[in-house]
């Protein structure tokens, strides 16, 4: 298993690193030029990309976690909702 996540929240162009060992989150800032920063880069730029995990969600708090409500907005199966569509709910 993995010991570190880097966690980029939309809206928050920081980086963040998690040690799930010592339960500790950082602030992450990439190296210029490095594979991280471009792929920072596209992030910012509205990219979802994901490695090796099989759940992130974003949570309003730790009681929304607990409870196992994730958010407000309901489920959708859409990719995105641009005209190159990614959607496999046709």
């Amino acid at each position: 298993m993995a010991n570190f996540v880097v966690i980029g929240i939309a809206g928050d162009t920081q980086l963040y690193l998690a040690d799930l060992s010592a339960g500790t989150i950082s602030p992450l800032a990439p190296q210029p030029g490095s594979a991280l920063s471009t792929i920072d880069q596209l992030r910012n730029a509205g990219a979802t990309i994901t490695r090796g995990v099989n759940l992130a969600v974003t949570v309003g708090s730790a009681a929304d976690a607990a409870s196992g409500r994730f958010d407000e907005t309901p489920a959708s199966t859409r990719f995105d909702e641009g005209a190159a569509s990614g959607r496999f709910d046709n």
